[in-house]
């Protein structure tokens, strides 16, 4: 029996959206405010980390988006992560997208994607490779780039935010603490309820979703470990490449925090490689 869902307050999830304070390694460059999706007059921007020292061939490119429990925080937010990325061999986009009560859940899902399109449309121009994109995020936005590493098939969900009929489809994704089947979490708020089955990612899996690298707490008080720990079983019973490394002991928002942000993004550069390097 499904777990009844009941109203969540969000403090929680976008507690862990604030910007923390970095400094921008030498050996990395950024191009702010980058327009990658127009909605009328609506605007969204994201800031581009690349390294200095460009290598021969095109790099892989990632899209970053930061948490904020579907209704807070800005792309400041997951800068640090944007710039180690950029400072491992990466381009990444680091992502503003709206939040409720603004737009709902999907539309959120609706930029994530216009960011992909983005980067594919663009990837020429910035020396990215459109054959080899990834995704990285935390908490709610763990919950996003779960959903664009399994429900490209999905086109009720891209949106027209830009570059229509462009793929938004990645090759490799990074979720942290992310929710990837609504109606199994034990609270929720009545604004993501309303979209549970629309936008869960586990309703999407298939043998072609991306490999995953899931990194989790063991402690999370605001998404439970048993979210990654079920979504790696589904995955690996289709034989999609996936692992979960589980942090001992970390808040829910541990990739904000010196003791473990390094470490994350470590292994979020060595996944990535792995699966992108072509």
């Amino acid at each position: 029996m499904k777990n009844i869902l009941i109203a969540l307050p969000l403090f929680a999830f976008a507690a862990h959206a604030q910007p923390r304070p970095f400094t921008l390694p030498e050996t990395v460059e950024v191009q702010k405010d980058i327009i990658y999706a127009q909605y009328g007059d609506r605007k969204l921007p994201l800031d581009l980390y690349r390294p200095k020292a460009k290598p021969a061939g095109l790099m892989p490119g990632i899209v970053v988006i930061r948490g904020g429990g579907w209704r807070a925080g800005d792309k400041n937010a997951f800068a640090h992560i944007a710039a180690g990325l950029a400072a491992r061999g990466f381009a990444a986009a680091c992502i503003e997208y709206r939040v409720m009560p603004e737009v709902t859940v999907r539309e959120e899902v609706n930029d994530s994607k216009a960011a992909v399109r983005w980067m594919r449309a663009e990837a020429k121009k910035y020396g990215i490779n459109p054959d080899a994109i990834g995704a990285i995020g935390g908490s709610a936005a763990g919950h996003l780039v779960g959903l664009l590493a399994t429900s490209y098939k999905a086109k009720e969900l891209e949106g027209d935010g830009g570059h229509p009929g462009v793929s938004s489809r990645i090759q490799a994704v990074v979720p942290m603490a992310g929710v990837f089947d609504f109606e199994t979490m034990p609270r929720m708020a009545p604004e993501i309820q309303k979209f549970a089955k629309l936008v869960a990612p586990i309703n999407y899996l298939d043998k072609d979703a991306a490999p995953f690298l899931l990194i989790h707490s063991n402690e999370d008080k605001s998404v439970p470990l048993a979210q990654s720990e079920q979504i790696l079983a589904r995955l690996k019973k289709l034989g999609v490449p996936a692992e979960l490394v589980v942090i001992d002991k970390a808040p829910h928002g541990f990739w904000q925090m010196p003791q473990w942000s390094t470490e994350t993004i470590d292994r979020a550069a060595k996944f990535f490689h792995s699966v992108l390097d072509r």
